[in-house]
């Protein structure tokens, strides 16, 4: 079984089965949280990272600071991101099909052809974002 680390602001850990070449786990932690589909991220100040492709399938996100986050092609669907602060954040081609964005501030936001097919955007503060070919959560795209 081996192990990766890289250590910088954050720190990748792949795991291999025994016998195996190929990763079977992958996590990353950053600024001390693991970031991982599921994850538990209430209040993480997240502000800045580069979490480009991640993983947070159904991570519990409320109230966490991503401002000026790099989340392109991140998979953050059916996500919690209630109250979370993303003020210019990176979303571009962000998958958040039925994730709860209600309240959360999105201005300046990058979501240029993000997916947001049934997301719930109630209250949500857009000014400013970029909606360039995303998919809203009623399933049209913007223009």
């Amino acid at each position: 079984m081996g192990l990766r680390w890289v250590l910088l602001p954050l720190v990748l850990v792949t795991g291999c089965s025994q016998g195996t070449t190929s990763p079977t786990t992958t996590v990353l932690i950053v600024n001390g949280y693991t970031i991982e589909a599921g994850a538990d991220l209430a209040n993480a100040d997240l502000r800045g990272t580069d979490l480009r492709g991640a993983d947070l399938r159904g991570a519990y996100l409320v109230s966490a600071d991503l401002s000026g986050a790099n989340l392109t092609d991140a998979n953050l669907s059916n996500a919690n991101l209630a109250v979370a602060y993303l003020f210019r954040a990176n979303l571009s081609g962000a998958k958040l099909s039925g994730a709860n964005l209600s309240y959360a501030n999105l201005a300046d936001a990058n979501l240029a052809n993000a997916n947001l097919a049934g997301a719930d955007l109630t209250s949500a503060y857009l000014t400013g974002a970029d909606l360039t070919g995303a998919i809203m959560p009623s399933g049209m795209i913007y223009p």
